[in-house]
């Protein structure tokens, strides 16, 4: 294991990794594997620091894919009667998982606290103790569980499978507050499992892009009187 790499066990009865297409709607539908984003999101419930980027090497399912619709009615924002919805959700999900982390080099006010042993050892820590934020499984009705655990730890149903397509997937986001830019752009990616195994391309690999909208981040090595002020004081 390298030193800014963790590897966890990632459980829960229930999990919703949400299509786009399905988000807006008044039902949702789950992707059947996570994103990488949603992986990422619940590594930084465990441990996050501004200093730091997790990024994610890879997952490998344990459990069958499996699905269950429920009927719900959602808030309705909109002032009318709440409707009866249908989500579908994966049911009893398992995974493990393999991350590591990066310096975040858009803080450069941050540089001095770039210490891999310093961060590695709280992530550990962090880690042990089932994560600093509770975790959820891509949405809040949906409680996560995470415990240190080898990779290649346990049994996986697909470990004698061939390998399967799910086709055109939701990668993640890039944040200006990550990369140097000043649009949130969405990624797409093909993804292909391998013995239960799904490796993920690195953000920048990823060959299939869409803007968003503007995204301002307010840098904090500016002074912000001079931003109150057209940069006049």
């Amino acid at each position: 294991m390298k030193e800014n790499s963790i590897e966890y066990k990632l459980t829960g009865k229930y999990a919703l990794f949400t299509d786009p297409i399905t988000k807006i709607g008044g039902e949702k539908s789950t992707y059947l594997v996570p994103t990488y984003e949603a992986i990422k999101g619940i590594t930084q419930s465990i441990y996050w620091k501004p200093t730091i980027i997790w990024v994610i090497d890879k997952i490998r399912l344990i459990n069958k894919i499996r699905t269950e619709a429920k009927n719900v009615k959602p808030i309705s924002y909109s002032g009318g009667a709440n409707e009866l919805s249908v989500y579908t959700y994966l049911r009893d999900v398992e995974y493990r998982v393999k991350a590591h982390f990066e310096w975040n080099l858009q803080r450069a006010d941050l540089e001095k606290d770039r210490n891999e042993n310093k961060h590695f050892d709280m992530a550990c820590r962090s880690l042990e103790k089932g994560g600093r934020r509770d975790i959820f499984l891509g949405t809040r009705e949906c409680q996560g569980y995470v415990e240190p655990c080898l990779f290649e730890d346990g049994k996986s149903f697909y470990d004698d499978e061939e390998p399967f397509s799910f086709g055109l997937m939701f990668h993640g986001f890039d944040y200006p507050s990550e990369v140097a830019s000043k649009k949130l752009t969405a990624r797409f990616w093909n993804v292909k499992m391998e013995k239960g195994v799904i490796t993920f391309p690195r953000p920048e690999d990823c060959d299939i892009r869409r803007e968003i909208r503007d995204y301002s981040v307010i840098n904090p090595m500016v002074n912000t009187e001079e931003n109150d002020n057209g940069g006049e004081k």
